[in-house]
């Protein structure tokens, strides 16, 4: 990962990393995202740019790693796009909880290694607001034959908490 300057915005460091978001779309039989209470629940986003989808197969077999995980990349920047839509601007997204599902051969063992590319991009776009808890996991099979698919949980980040005189002086 490349250090970003702390001035400038999540879009600019994710320009930085060559991808900009794309238009959200409409899902004709679901919602891209769905809200409650703080929480935005992003539906599974597949590894799209401009309408096309950018690998299909297995991993472990007919998709390489690390072809698995730029894939993941991809499948990430799809999600920041609704999370961003979502809460009001990529700046006000902080992530909770992303899974990470990759069509893989039994014996592939590496689903962690793919989720790390995009674990990794979202701590660089957002800092300690892309920390997140996640789940990697192997499936047989994914929509469209696309070797990744993610799905994330987040919130609108909080402006950091300025601790109180009684919090200072109980330090002191």
């Amino acid at each position: 990962m490349t250090t970003s300057t702390p001035s400038a915005t999540a879009t600019d460091r994710l320009e930085a990393l060559g991808f900009t978001l794309p238009p959200v779309g409409d899902g004709a039989k679901y919602v891209e995202h769905r809200s409650l209470g703080s929480s935005v629940y992003v539906s599974g986003q597949l590894p799209f740019k401009d309408g096309v989808l950018q690998g299909q197969g297995t991993v472990g077999r007919d998709v390489e790693l690390e072809a698995a995980r730029d894939l993941a990349r991809h499948a990430v920047v799809n999600c920041l796009a609704i999370a961003a839509e979502a809460v009001g601007g990529l700046d006000r997204v902080r992530i909770v909880q992303m899974l990470v599902f990759v069509a893989s051969t039994p014996d592939f063992g590496k689903q962690s290694r793919v989720a790390d590319a995009a674990s990794d991009l979202l701590i660089e776009v957002l800092g300690e607001n892309g920390r997140h808890a996640r789940t990697a996991i192997g499936v047989a099979g994914l929509p469209l034959n696309s070797p990744v698919e993610i799905q994330m949980v987040c919130t609108t980040a909080q402006a950091r908490a300025i601790p109180s005189f009684s919090d200072r002086q109980s330090k002191e």
